[in-house]
Parts: structure tokens; C-alpha cells; sequence
């Protein structure tokens, strides 16, 4: 494994939250932004690497929230089990 693939880091994202104060679903996100199922699965289970700017722009505009309410950054907690 390279260095790159064994790099962590501290960004979290809170997709389950914003999710549920809408009562919305993945796959109902996943269609109005125009990207896959998939690929939102991974930045809300927090194994994205990297997430483009439109894309953070359109979930933005869908979920009607600030980049800062999606993503945060922390150390990762020893009580919450890496996703």
C-alpha cells in the first residue's frame, strides 16, 4: 500500500444528518445533484478522498445548507468506529 492509501484524515461528513432533518433519502439526493447512489455513499460513510466543487455546490443548493453544516473537521474519535 502506498503512503496515499493509508492516509488518514479528519474531515467528517454529516450527509446522514442533513438527510434525516430533510427526510430525504440517498438515492433522492443522489438524483437531484446528478450523481450516483455509489458515489454519495462513499463521501457520507467518510471514504471520500476529495469532493469536486460543483458537486459540493449542488448538494449545497439541494439540502439548502452551507458546506459548513456538511462537512467539519475534527480529530476522529477513538469511541466512533471508522465507517
Amino acid at each position: 500500500m502506498s503512503d496515499e492509501e493509508t492516509e488518514t484524515h479528519e474531515i467528517h461528513v454529516h450527509l446522514d444528518r442533513l438527510l434525516a432533518e430533510r427526510d430525504m433519502t440517498l438515492a433522492e439526493l443522489a438524483a437531484r445533484v446528478g450523481v450516483t447512489n455509489v458515489n454519495l455513499s462513499i463521501l457520507k460513510n467518510n471514504r471520500a478522498k476529495a469532493i469536486r466543487f460543483t458537486t459540493l455546490t449542488s448538494i449545497c443548493r439541494v439540502l439548502g445548507c452551507q458546506p459548513g453544516d456538511l462537512l467539519s473537521y475534527g480529530p476522529v474519535r477513538s469511541d466512533v468506529q471508522a465507517g
